[in-house]
């Protein structure tokens, strides 16, 4: 059986607003486009979110 090995085309990145949970113990982040409120709670551990900027993976 063969595996394809090759070198693999680069995803590509662009800069992206996401939200973060303000908590130092939780590490939950998600896309602003992904959100319902204008100022939501880490689904995680129920704590306050943050606006910033990540550069993230294309999503289509």
């Amino acid at each position: 059986m063969a595996y394809n090995r090759g070198p693999k085309e680069p995803i590509p990145e662009v800069e992206t607003t996401v939200w973060s949970c303000t908590s130092d113990s939780c590490k939950g982040w998600m896309r602003d486009a992904f959100s319902f409120s204008k100022n939501p709670e880490c689904p995680l551990c129920h704590s306050e979110m943050v606006q910033e900027t990540r550069i993230l993976p294309v999503i289509q």
